[in-house]
């Protein structure tokens, strides 16, 4: 008599790849959604509230990362291809700023005044860097599972990226050309610290150039709305 854990496992094991990796990318995008649009939105922004759906989400990604074997190198928490990384980094991320200041003093003319930088903004970098974890760690790894590596992949993760931002059309607009940027450099360079630089630049450099009315104090989901 098999045990439940075995027909768990030839359950898994008859599943394809690729079929299984395009429920992991669904289950990770749904638990996002339903935390951004239902807890956010109408549970409020207790952390109470919050940590389920990303107690579940994280849950759900380092159990899938056991089961592949992935190690933290390979998921892209590493240090020796840092600069590697970085290098590619440096030009779009710089092109991004110059872009973001230059919508904002459009958007802002002739009252244009850069906000100040704040203490908040020091959470920036572990907030990107979790962002990314998700993205790219995970979601990028599985994409490329099921669509293989290249622009069917990266895409997939641009437009996931983009769409967590919706209904803000400013956000899901840079957060489209930022996450094919990332996605790219990430199957080049799988590095999430470097990744995580580059998407803590341009969040700051948005949250200072660019009028909050604007980008509706970077409200989405059904806050977008008010």
């Amino acid at each position: 008599m098999k045990s439940e854990a075995d027909l768990k496992n030839e359950v898994l094991l008859s599943v394809k790849p690729a079929t299984l990796a395009m429920w992991e990318i669904f289950s990770a995008v749904v638990s996002c959604l339903v935390a951004e649009w239902v807890f956010m939105s109408f549970v409020g922004t207790s952390k109470v509230a919050l940590a389920v759906p990303v107690t579940l989400a994280v849950f759900l990604m380092v159990s899938s990362h056991r089961i592949y074997g992935e190690t933290p190198g390979q998921i892209g928490f590493r240090i020796d291809n840092l600069f590697a990384a970085l290098r590619l980094l440096i030009l779009p991320t710089a092109i991004a700023v110059i872009i973001v200041f230059a919508l904002g003093w459009l958007l802002s003319y002739p009252t244009f005044t850069a906000r100040s930088l704040r203490f908040r903004f020091l959470l920036t970098a572990p907030w990107a860097l979790f962002q990314q974890y998700a993205l790219q760690g995970y979601i990028n790894r599985r994409a490329q599972v099921w669509l293989g590596q290249g622009w069917r992949s990266i895409l997939l993760v641009a437009a996931i990226f983009s769409l967590v931002h919706f209904p803000n059309p400013i956000l899901a607009a840079l957060t489209l050309a930022g996450g094919l940027v990332w996605a790219s450099v990430y199957q080049r360079q799988p590095n999430l610290f470097a990744l995580a630089v580059s998407h803590a630049i341009s969040s700051i450099a948005v949250a200072i150039f660019i009028p909050q009315q604007v980008v509706s104090s970077l409200r989405v989901g059904f806050k977008f709305f008010g």
